[in-house]
């Protein structure tokens, strides 16, 4: 009876032992993958969410170890756990770490944060976020979103339209207006994201909204911009019709088009790339929506950065963000295959960073 209990007891302990081993390995695993670096470059182990690996144009910060409490992070993505992310955002942003490994896309994937991109970014330090700005995907409203979050309003529909992109007015701040190490250490901290869209339809999106129904308050896109566009690549110089879609993507998909958006100034952020605009392969952001899914994508948003119970995104109307196909086809029906060829080696970074695919009518 005695020897009985005795291996009874045994067997508990050596049962318990495997239980305890058991959990010790789970809980190193699982260590392991919250912390892993994300880049896979061998550098400093940090969490994904939490350190951006920037490359500043000309900024230059000594390390520090201890920050300050207002550049303390905050936001429920900033828990460096991915597993609380949806799939299709943590895809995303896998996505676009791997195009930005690729060697064969660096000139079409990389770019200088420069003052032209620190101009792009919104900043909330109240709530510790930044937003990329990509005309044409809907930025109008996100700005609405951070002018509230400001506290320049207090509630969306108090904002005047004609507030919304006057940031003499509108309580804005771009990052490009702070000192070296204040955006250095924003871009590390902060929340940070930005819009994409399948880029062609975007740039038919621009081109109607500028050349085609052109605000009385944008002017020099008719009579400064499209004359310019025209003498250099309108075909039939007979022709009089104003700027051409056809006329547009010449201009876009040239090689030398940088003589061009010189002379254009910012004017131009309303085609260039989202690498151009907001250097995604040398920032880390956040999360990264997409126009076809803001419905979605815009709740997803607000609760990441933790700011879900004070602000909501406009109502969006009903399919405005479906990509229309058909539309797409018709305008690019009349364009030689050369034209979109080029024009879609510009901005084919765009496309493979974000997952849209290539063209049908490229294929045929």
């Amino acid at each position: 009876w005695l020897t009985s209990d005795n291996m009874h007891h045994q067997w508990l302990l050596l049962a318990a032992c495997f239980w305890v081993i058991f959990m010790f390995m789970v809980a190193s695993k699982f260590i392991t993958l919250t912390f892993k670096d994300p880049d896979g470059y061998g550098a400093k182990q940090e969490p994904l969410i939490l350190t951006a690996v920037t490359k500043v144009e000309d900024v230059h910060v000594p390390e520090e170890k201890h920050w300050p409490e207002e550049f303390q992070p905050t936001g429920k993505a900033f828990s460096g756990n991915l597993i609380h992310q949806p799939l299709v955002h943590m895809e995303r942003l896998e996505l676009l770490r791997n195009v930005c490994r690729d060697t064969a896309l660096r000139d079409l994937s990389h770019a200088a944060v420069s003052k032209f991109v620190l101009d792009r970014i919104f900043v909330c330090d109240k709530h510790k976020i930044l937003f990329c700005q990509t005309p044409k995907v809907g930025n109008t409203q996100w700005k609405k979103v951070l002018i509230v979050l400001n506290g320049a309003f207090s509630s969306i529909e108090e904002i005047p339209e004609n507030i919304v992109h006057d940031h003499e007015k509108n309580g804005l701040p771009r990052l490009s207006s702070f000192s070296d190490s204040e955006i250095k250490k924003r871009l590390n901290l902060y929340f940070k994201f930005f819009i994409v869209r399948d880029p062609f339809e975007r740039l038919i999106s621009a081109f109607k909204d500028k050349f085609v129904h052109n605000p009385r308050f944008e002017p020099w896109y008719r009579h400064e911009i499209a004359p310019g566009i025209i003498r250099k690549y309108r075909k039939n110089r007979t022709e009089t019709k104003g700027l051409q879609f056809e006329d547009f993507v010449r201009y876009l998909g040239d090689p030398n088009h940088r003589w061009l958006d010189v002379q254009f100034g910012d004017h131009i952020i309303h085609w260039v790339t989202y690498v151009e605009l907001c250097a995604p392969c040398e920032i880390t952001y956040s999360v990264i929506g997409h126009h076809e899914t803001l419905e979605d994508d815009a709740p997803y948003i607000l609760k990441a950065a933790g700011i879900d119970h004070l602000v909501s995104y406009p109502t969006i109307p009903p399919g405005i963000t479906v990509y229309n196909r058909t539309k797409v086809e018709r305008y690019f029906s009349g364009i030689s295959k050369r034209d979109i060829r080029r024009l879609y080696a510009r901005f084919e970074g765009d496309f493979k960073l974000f997952g849209y695919p290539e063209p049908d009518f490229l294929l045929n």
